[in-house]
């Protein structure tokens, strides 16, 4: 079966079918760290916005606290992230990145860039540009 092209303009089906394709093409990169997309995702936010919560990561990766928790659990046990007692709720912890997860990280932000340059190759500056723009202005108008 080839694969299906909508032509009718739902932006929504479009948008969803690249995110899985990219998904898959970036996942494909990230085994090599022995990490999947999510857990990526955790290690750039933690290490942008250390102190996150579970609750957060979920959110941000838009998944389950039960999920999110499984997940940084692994993370954890690889050495990747620690948790950390919030200072003012005993039920929450605080999730860190270690300098282990800094390294595997940075290694692989090298990885995925340059997966990213490949799958962009086609398009002009410019064209990257507006998708970016694009992509920002959808993200904004749907908070």
């Amino acid at each position: 079966m080839g694969s299906y092209r909508s032509n009718d303009g739902a932006l929504t089906f479009m948008v969803r079918k690249v995110w899985l394709t990219m998904r898959a093409a970036i996942g494909e990169e990230l085994k090599a760290f022995g990490l999947s997309t999510s857990q990526y995702a955790t290690l750039l936010m933690t290490d942008q916005h250390p102190g996150m919560s579970v609750a957060d990561i979920a959110r941000e990766v838009a998944s389950t606290r039960q999920a999110a928790n499984e997940m940084v659990g692994g993370l954890e046990q690889a050495g990747l992230i620690e948790r950390q007692p919030h200072p003012t709720d005993r039920r929450t912890h605080r999730i860190q990145i270690t300098d282990e997860g800094r390294k595997t990280l940075a290694a692989a932000r090298i990885a995925v860039a340059n997966r990213e340059a490949e799958l962009e190759a086609g398009f002009t500056p410019a064209q990257g540009a507006a998708i970016r723009d694009w992509l920002e202005g959808i993200a904004e108008a749907c908070r």
